[in-house]
């Protein structure tokens, strides 16, 4: 089946409509042009070329930047966290999470920081945005507590209707952390086993998942631009956490990163399938220690520092 006529199957099956936004709301501000990157990693051997956008408390608190490899913009700047930006397939919107109202909802703005839209809005947690291919609506990981600490569960949002649906009603623990097939009807995902997590692949069209991998040690995959390989986070290696690649079908699985002495999380495709952007630290969790960007080129496997604010650099989306 053509890609174009399975992804109309596929938004079928998930009942969304192309829309329109919500009244926006304009950043509080927005600051120019902060400081370069380092050409000294731009010229060994690693063309950095498009976009990259993450979040950093570089101020004091997270807000959303965008590096290209001539600049560093800062996309917004508040007193509340912005978190976890991805890029619209057509690169011209970022969504992400944000808590100017206590609890953290979807927002969307345009890729230089303005028009900022308010997506969801309630009184629990919805993190984690991830688009749909045509850029119709968006999906999230809706997360509310328990009795056990906290549950995440897959939703989606229609950008237009604003109308909200369970994407994966037949995982029932806890999951989230989506991202979506740009060739197929295919959901990549983090899902909870009864120790520890894994990487699960959802058929949207025949309505049924699978493990991709076992044992409770992996997560975080990411599926390449033409949508034949998955980066993923597994610490099956060294206990702490390596950049892996595998087949969309869980075959083929290659450890990519070998640093033994770091926690490499959070892995982001170039457009051309040539590199990877991922973070790294010493310290395990994302609330502590220093995150800094790394650029991994595939064939290789060469890992080279791309920049570093001294302070927590995270959550890389390259378009």
């Amino acid at each position: 089946m053509a890609v174009k006529s399975r992804w109309a199957v596929c938004l079928s099956v998930l009942s969304l409509t192309l829309a329109v936004c919500s009244p926006e709301k304009e950043t509080a501000s927005r600051l120019p042009l902060l400081q370069k990157t380092d050409p000294g990693s731009l010229r060994a051997g690693f063309p950095f070329r498009g976009r990259i956008v993450f979040q950093s408390d570089m101020d004091g608190d997270n807000e959303i930047y965008l590096l290209t490899a001539n600049e560093l913009r800062k996309l917004t700047d508040n007193s509340w966290s912005d978190e976890y930006p991805r890029w619209s397939p057509d690169g011209t919107r970022i969504a992400f999470s944000a808590n100017p109202h206590g609890h953290f909802d979807i927002y969307v703005m345009n890729a230089d920081g303005s028009g900022l839209t308010e997506i969801t809005s309630s009184p629990g947690d919805e993190v984690e945005p991830a688009w749909l291919p045509d850029g119709s609506a968006l999906a999230f990981t809706e997360e509310n507590k328990n009795l056990l600490g906290k549950e995440a569960t897959l939703k989606t949002i229609n950008i237009k209707t604003k109308e909200i649906r369970t994407i994966v009603p037949e995982f029932k623990r806890s999951h989230g952390l989506s991202d979506f097939s740009p060739r197929a009807p295919l959901l990549a995902f983090t899902g909870h086993r009864f120790i520890g997590w894994d990487v699960f692949l959802y058929d949207i069209q025949a309505k049924k998942y699978r493990a991709l991998t076992e044992g409770g040690k992996s997560c975080r995959a990411r599926f390449s631009r033409d949508g034949q390989k998955l980066a993923y986070v597994s610490s099956q290696a060294d206990g702490k956490g390596d950049i892996w690649t595998m087949n969309p079908d869980g075959t083929d699985k290659s450890r990519l990163t070998e640093r033994d002495t770091t926690f490499d999380y959070f892995p982001s495709w170039s457009p051309d399938g040539e590199h990877i952007v991922f973070c790294s630290s010493t310290q395990h969790s994302p609330k502590q220690g220093r995150w800094s960007l790394y650029l991994l080129k595939v064939g290789t496997r060469r890992v080279m520092p791309l920049f570093s604010s001294s302070a927590r650099d995270l959550f890389p989306d390259w378009h």
